[in-house]
């Protein structure tokens, strides 16, 4: 009985110390929305470059990985794309700028059309953020996508089909950032 106790206090603490560390920010290998949620597994993180600044550290969580973005479209479950911020400060209109140039690049003309209202929604949810900030985008599936910045909820877009247009901006054909992209699939 004591060693099986023992082996279990093991495995738990095992789950928690192992982390990835990309610019000097540590990310968890394991998460989850809440105490109730799925734990979800990094799939890849890395960095989001723009004109030789990094911007954040970007991550990608699944209930089980995944390699291809197609793959990652239509898994069923739990998601979560984590942003670090290691810029000093990004205004809530570049942040808002990003987004919509994201969704543009990656949607045709009916899909905006659709989403429209939902992506004025989102973008609405935003602040401007500063080094050290945390954006986490959790997907809850027949809930939505709830957006939280800094551990706090500041809202929640439903539809499923939200959180695939938003994983578009990462993994889709005209990803914000080719390396992230690659990064984010667990392929660097």
């Amino acid at each position: 009985m004591k060693a099986t106790l023992i082996s279990l206090i093991s495995l738990i603490f095992s789950f928690s110390l192992h982390a990835t560390t990309i610019a000097n920010i540590t990310i968890p290998d394991v998460v989850s929305h809440s105490d109730q949620s799925t734990r979800l597994v990094l799939n890849g993180a890395g960095i989001r470059s723009k004109f030789f600044f990094d911007i954040y550290v970007g991550s990608l969580y699944l209930e089980k990985k995944a390699q291809t973005a197609n793959d990652i479209y239509q898994l069923h479950g739990e998601k979560r794309i984590s942003m670090h911020f290691l810029y000093d400060e990004v205004t809530k209109e570049k942040l808002v700028a990003g987004w919509n140039d994201g969704f543009k690049n990656n949607h045709t003309t009916d899909e905006l059309a659709k989403l429209n209202a939902r992506i004025t929604q989102f973008n609405n949810l935003f602040i401007t953020v500063k080094k050290g900030d945390i954006i986490n985008l959790n997907f809850i599936p027949t809930t939505g996508t709830s957006v939280v910045i800094n551990n706090k909820t500041m809202g929640l877009v439903e539809g499923d089909d939200f959180f695939v247009a938003l994983l578009k901006i990462w993994l889709g054909d005209e990803p914000a950032d080719e390396n992230l992209k690659k990064a984010m699939l667990g392929k660097d």
